[in-house]
């Protein structure tokens, strides 16, 4: 049941990580991975075994994350332009029921300008209506990647730069910690987001503790299974290989796992924390992360597109008590339906506007759907440019998909073959089944007003100086 007593609303701590697959922590199958916290965690937990990033880049997950919209609908459509404000958010919710908020880490949604990230003009978001209803505190920066002491900031309420004075993953969890501790002693029931750069790259050796790196001295990193030689032609140039980024895979994945064992390292921390400051019965935790990462998979490194190495992510969620301890949900759940679903397990109003599903039910295992998953790319990682647009449709079994620019339409069994390397599309057996799925995401598109346009098109009609003025929705 939806937490009815109004009197105790349960507080909400929202945890996600950055470029962290599914497929690369340990109670996932990972030889590889050491994640013994994460993985002890996720048998108390329900685990949410089909979660998927709808549009599987940090900026567009963001943007969706906290309005329950689509791309479309939000205008973030690729990487570094600005969040129009003119939503109903998660936050506005909170705000409106008494919640306390806190939020700490990557925002990503208030560029000035392409790069330039560690001008504070680029960097710090300033209190209003920029923080979309995150009015409390707020330990933020807009984006950046390097880790280490010295480099790596945050700002509160100034443009003034914080510099950590350690690894930022492990001052960032310090901070999350402080903040709990806070928190937990007033009278309002409370929200906290912790957005954690880490896995993202760049992965060098300095951009990972030493300590964590050598947990992985003898650890052999091979390809992937569905590493192909040569670049996606429908990748964009964040995703293309170069010659000696093929060389480097190895090495690259190697720091990877390492700053994933660090951030399981600080999710032991937090996870403990929060049950010694005796939160778990009154709290619902989220572990989860934006995209994943493929890693030379399908001849593509980053994220931006439909294989199960970007799109398929981590959600492990707990409420002592009142979700199911080591249950797998295997339903198909969307970013877009992250918000509405939290907000109906804590007994909040969801607004009317947003796009995502209500499955709360499902996640407290009293119902099941066949519902599917609409995934789009909307251009290039973060430049305007045509060529890239694609839009998916996944199910607990299949995914279907298509490219704008040439019309090439992909259909994969996940479950026959989880490495995504025989397209069915042209096969006379599934024709029916690629059929079916067509129909059912151009019918969610039309639902939304998505229209499947080039990217240069919300350049020219959505997007002015960088800041988003329109959208499928918002006029």
């Amino acid at each position: 049941m939806p937490f009815e007593n109004s009197s105790k609303k349960p507080n909400l701590i929202y945890i996600f990580a950055d470029q962290l697959r599914y497929s690369s922590l340990g109670y996932a199958g990972d030889t590889n991975a050491l994640t013994p916290n994460i993985d002890a965690w996720s048998r108390e937990c329900t685990d949410l075994c089909q979660t998927v990033s709808g549009h599987p880049v940090c900026a567009p997950y963001r943007a969706s994350l906290l309005t329950g919209k689509y791309t479309t609908s939000t205008g973030m459509v690729i990487n570094e332009i600005r969040m129009n404000t003119h939503h109903h958010t998660f936050a506005d919710v909170l705000n409106e029921n008494g919640y306390e908020t806190a939020y700490i880490g990557k925002w990503h949604m208030y560029a000035a300008e392409l790069g330039n990230h560690y001008d504070p003009k680029n960097s710090f978001i300033p209190k209003g209506r920029d923080r979309l209803g995150f009015n409390d505190y707020f330990a933020g920066y807009n984006f950046r990647h390097e880790y280490q002491p010295g480099t790596a900031y945050y700002h509160l309420d100034t443009p003034e730069k914080i510099y950590y004075d350690k690894y930022e993953p492990d001052a960032q969890t310090d901070m999350a910690i402080s903040q709990l501790q806070r928190l937990s002693k007033g009278r309002k029931p409370f929200a906290l987001f912790l957005s954690i750069g880490t896995p993202h790259d760049p992965w060098v050796p300095e951009n990972v503790p030493a300590e964590c790196l050598e947990r992985f001295r003898d650890k052999r990193f091979r390809l992937p299974p569905n590493y192909l030689p040569h670049n996606d032609p429908h990748a964009d140039d964040w995703a293309k290989l170069s010659p000696a980024d093929r060389e480097s895979l190895p090495d690259w994945m190697r720091v990877y796992y390492a700053m994933t064992a660090n951030l399981d390292d600080n999710m032991g921390r937090l996870f403990s924390a929060i049950r010694n400051m005796g939160l778990e019965e009154d709290s619902i935790v989220v572990f989860t992360s934006d995209h994943g990462e493929l890693f030379g998979a399908h001849g593509r490194r980053a994220k931006n597109i439909f294989y199960e190495e970007a799109v398929r992510v981590p959600f492990l969620i707990r409420w002592k008590g009142r979700l199911a301890e080591g249950a797998a949900r295997d339903f198909v759940f969307n970013t877009v339906d992250i918000m509405p679903s939290l907000l109906s397990l804590m007994g909040l109003p969801v607004p009317k506007e947003a796009e995502g599903e209500n499955l709360s039910a499902c996640i407290r295992g009293e119902a099941d759907t066949d519902r599917g998953a609409l995934m789009m790319c909307t251009g290039p990682t973060a430049v305007f440019g045509d060529g890239n647009e694609w839009r998916a449709y996944r199910t607990k079994r299949y995914t279907y998909a298509i490219f704008k620019a040439d019309g090439l339409e992909l259909l994969f069994d996940n479950q026959e073959d989880p490495y995504q390397t025989h397209n069915l599309a042209e096969d006379a057996a599934h024709a029916q089944v690629a059929a079916n799925l067509k129909t059912r995401m151009l019918a969610e598109m039309e639902r939304i007003g998505d229209t499947f346009e080039n990217n240069t098109y919300y350049q020219e009609n959505w997007v002015e100086n960088r800041l988003i003025k329109r959208t499928a929705t918002l006029h």
